[in-house]
């Protein structure tokens, strides 16, 4: 057995070996299901291979010709820990394949996910017209009863609204059933979170499809894992109230630090005592320069647009997202005082332009804010990620781009460490003091200890923990 380098890679390991196990002792006469996904994006590419690790045959469709020949060659479109390693063993087993042909891999489906973007639109609303697209699709191809399964997060009510476009296309109830099954996935760990979930959820009026969904998720049942078993619309709120209930903890997290940096409290020894309690948990209790990614932003504003339609106003999630907007400008608001409020014509060091450590993804990263920002200041950009520069490069074309850490600080009059990467916590901050003209840092993640920056000559602010920049200090961490 080869030498297993970390927890994430053995967990990925061991839960792989628990699922072929399975597989081989699974009974022989059980078909598999034919599986086609709509769409290789984030969600669509992450849910062909874990599925196909059960056991499913799964394929895999996209418009995208180009994108289709690069993942037969190998070629794995965005970057997920793990997700190179699952793809290539499925590919090797043939439960895994890849098309750009959407009638074929319609028409040889037992089971459809449309997992197709769903971005936000200018007014707030989820723009649905590639489900619309998808599901017209469907609708000229259908030769045998089809479980269509909605795996992008969508609108509320929107199961409803595809089943009539099927319906108005000529295609009678009894040849298809709809299905809510969202994803609950964590991009940098979306495969140890698909292969251990902490539960399924399944929305539909159909008692057949409900038993096909079953079939497809066996593996993670026969471990006991909470299946939520609701109608449609269910579901698909239930989507929508966990990201927004995640949204809004960070929210009031970020807030708590603002307040601690005024007050002189600790925000990491407050937060450390509020996960304690049961009833909260540790989880999004860390404070930082606000939430981005492709769910969380896009997702709570997709819940007040759906709510006000319904008259509703969902005043906690307009608070969190308010509050969100805010946090975006705690960085630079705390890098001008160290400054001397004059960051014209002065090099800052962005290190970290994905929204969270472990992922390339930069869509509404409050790096993008924080730079947009000292550039209207006069400032000029040096950044650094380990993985998100080429997404950042169509966002931001005309700042600098580096190679490592130590060639963005050189000769830089300020660095602010704006994403979680292990990289930039383990960083030689004697090197980095060296290499900069001035020794100034804001550290927007928490992730370097205030100590060792005051040893190593450091003017510096962190989030929360301004009480511990102006002094040394021993025995700071948790």
């Amino acid at each position: 057995m080869k030498l297993i380098k970390n927890t994430f890679t053995a967990t990925l390991y061991i839960g792989m070996l628990l699922i072929q196990t399975m597989q081989a002792t699974s009974k022989q006469d059980n078909k598999p299901l034919n599986v086609t996904i709509v769409g290789t994006g984030y969600v669509g590419l992450v849910t062909g291979a874990c599925l196909a690790e059960f056991g499913n045959t799964v394929l895999c469709v996209d418009i995208n010709t180009q994108k289709i020949i690069d993942l037969k060659n190998g070629v794995i479109p965005i970057y997920e820990p793990g997700l190179d390693t699952i793809v290539a063993q499925n590919v090797q087993s043939k439960r895994l394949t890849f098309t750009d042909d959407l009638a074929s891999a319609i028409k040889q489906a037992d089971v459809i996910f449309i997992a197709v973007g769903t971005p936000m639109s200018e007014n707030g609303a989820a723009d649905l017209s590639y489900v619309e697209a998808v599901a017209r699709t469907i609708a000229k191809h259908i030769n045998s009863f089809k479980v269509i399964v909605t795996k992008s997060t969508v609108p509320i009510g929107t199961g409803a609204w595809i089943k009539q476009i099927i319906l108005d296309n000529g295609i009678k109830a009894d040849q298809f059933a709809i299905v809510s099954n969202p994803e609950f996935l964590r991009e940098g760990s979306a495969i140890n979170d698909f292969l251990f979930p902490d539960r399924i959820v399944i929305g539909t009026s159909s008692a057949a499809a409900d038993t096909i969904m079953r079939s497809i998720y066996e593996h993670l049942l026969n471990q006991d894992v909470a299946y939520v078993s609701t109608n449609v619309v269910t579901a698909e709120s239930i989507k929508y109230a966990s990201n927004a209930f995640l949204a809004t903890k960070i929210s009031f997290i970020n807030e708590l630090a603002n307040l601690c940096d005024e007050t002189g409290a600790d925000v990491q020894v407050l937060a450390h005592a509020l996960g304690l309690d049961k009833r909260i948990n540790k989880h999004f209790l860390n404070p930082g320069p606000g939430f981005g990614g492709s769910c969380f932003p896009k997702d709570t504003q997709a819940l007040l647009y759906t709510s006000q339609q319904y008259g509703i106003d969902i005043h906690t999630v307009l608070a969190a997202l308010k509050a969100n907007e805010i946090q975006k400008e705690i960085p630079v608001k705390k890098l001008l005082p160290l400054m001397e409020n004059n960051v014209k014509d002065k090099i800052v060091a962005i290190l970290g332009l994905a929204f969270k450590a472990n992922t390339d993804d930069v869509r509404y990263s409050p790096a993008i804010s924080t730079i947009n920002k000292l550039i209207e200041y006069g400032a000029s950009i040096r950044a650094y990620d380990p993985q998100a520069m080429k997404s950042m490069k169509t966002e931001l074309p005309n700042i600098t781009y580096c190679t490592s850490i130590a060639d963005a600080v050189t000769n830089a009059d300020a660095v602010i460490v704006m994403t979680e990467w292990d990289e930039f916590k383990a960083m030689d901050l004697e090197l980095i003091g060296s290499l900069l003209k001035t020794r100034i840092l804001v550290d927007a993640r928490n992730i370097l200890d205030p100590s060792i920056l005051h040893k190593h000559g450091f003017i510096f602010d962190n989030i929360g923990r301004s009480c511990l920049c102006k002094l040394p200090l021993r025995n700071m961490s948790v």
